[in-house]
């Protein structure tokens, strides 16, 4: 097929974040951004507070947080707020991002019981063998590095019998696959603004549960991440620094839009496509890296001898698609696409065709 010069414009993105956003967002980020030290903002954070907890399933009495930075702050924030370095805490291990819990607990001086896994649902609790007390679990419900999904009802329960806090990473979950703090017993859930909610990034949000609340360090090493502040001042609608204006205003745009749909029926949107990529790689040497997939994305292993690499360098250059490498020792074997977002199955299939000519 002749090359192409693709304008960015027509580019669609399938990476697992940032996403294809809808028209109606991309224009609300055009806008002037307003001031916001007022009553006005102040209604629209409250109403995004109370509509993030009713679509994640929160216990009542539980609380949000937004922080101006990306899915890792939210990460670090929580280890900051909520652990000590008297007593350890479990992180499961199981891709790039369980590396990273583990990495900032070990900046933090917070002693870490490592639990290494390879493509494990969890379903069983035998792979999470700790030894005596820790006070948390930290678990990215998704390892969004290999396109892996945990059971969180089951390390939920595991936590609950551990009497230790279930925190868990979300971030490559919410909106497109089923979560429920109550139901998985979740403590801590960590959510970003630039995955399957669709918006740019740079917004990430904390919901605490009651129990985690109780647990928040009066005197976190943090000036910028102290909860307390964020707590206080989350109760008039306002944050102790600058948010992150305009995404926050489109989030109450797309919370609005998510409460009037209905979240089963944005899961179920991100899971025909899934299904509908899922099926049309079967013909092309390519397989799922992972046995248990989420609806957000598919971590895809290459069977021939094409590069990976060289794959996602050939979608965007002659077909305008973009779709995510991997790293490390995975970046010749493993590529990922996306199934969050303004997407459709002509979408797909345009991918999908981008594939076959690059493999062939």
């Amino acid at each position: 097929m002749k090359n192409i010069n693709t304008a960015m414009s027509d580019r669609r993105i399938f990476t697992p974040g940032p996403v294809q956003m809808s028209p109606e967002i991309l224009a609300m980020g055009a806008e002037q951004v307003p001031y916001f030290r007022n009553a006005d903002f102040s209604a629209v954070l409250k109403e995004c507070e109370a509509r993030l907890l009713e679509l994640a399933g929160a216990p009542l009495g539980s609380r949000v947080l937004f922080l101006a930075g990306s899915g890792s702050l939210a990460m670090e924030s929580v280890v900051v707020n909520l652990l000590s370095a008297e007593t350890p805490c479990a992180v499961v291990n199981g891709g790039s991002f369980g590396q990273r819990f583990v990495d900032i607990c070990l900046l933090h001086r917070v002693l870490v019981q490592e639990l290494v896994v390879d493509r494990d649902p969890l379903t069983d609790w035998g792979a999470l063998s700790v030894d005596g007390k820790i006070q948390a679990m930290l678990i990215n419900g998704h390892e969004t590095s290999v396109g892996h999904l945990y059971d969180l009802v089951s390390t939920g329960r595991f936590c609950r019998q551990k009497q230790c806090l279930h925190v868990v990473d979300a971030i490559s979950l919410f909106v497109t696959d089923a979560l429920d703090m109550q139901k998985q017993f979740i403590d801590v859930l960590l959510l970003s603004s630039h995955k399957g909610l669709a918006l740019p990034p740079g917004l990430a949000m904390v919901v605490l549960s009651p129990a985690a609340l109780n647990q928040i360090v009066k005197q976190p090493n943090s000036f910028y991440l102290d909860f307390n502040h964020y707590l206080e001042d989350g109760l008039r609608g306002q944050t102790p620094f600058t948010p992150t204006v305009s995404i926050i205003l489109q989030l109450r745009a797309r919370l609005e839009q998510l409460q009037q749909e209905g979240m089963a029926s944005a899961i179920a949107h991100a899971q025909d496509l899934a299904l509908h990529f899922r099926d049309g790689i079967r013909a092309l040497p390519l397989k799922p890296y992972s046995p248990c997939m989420p609806n957000a994305m598919t971590a895809i292993q290459v069977t021939s001898d094409v590069p990976a690499h060289q794959v996602v360098d050939a979608l965007e250059r002659r077909h305008g698609c973009v779709v995510a490498p991997n790293g490390g020792a995975l970046r010749e074997l493993v590529f990922r696409v996306g199934h969050m977002g303004n997407l459709v199955h002509a979408d797909i299939d345009r991918l999908l065709l981008g594939l076959q000519d690059v493999l062939n």
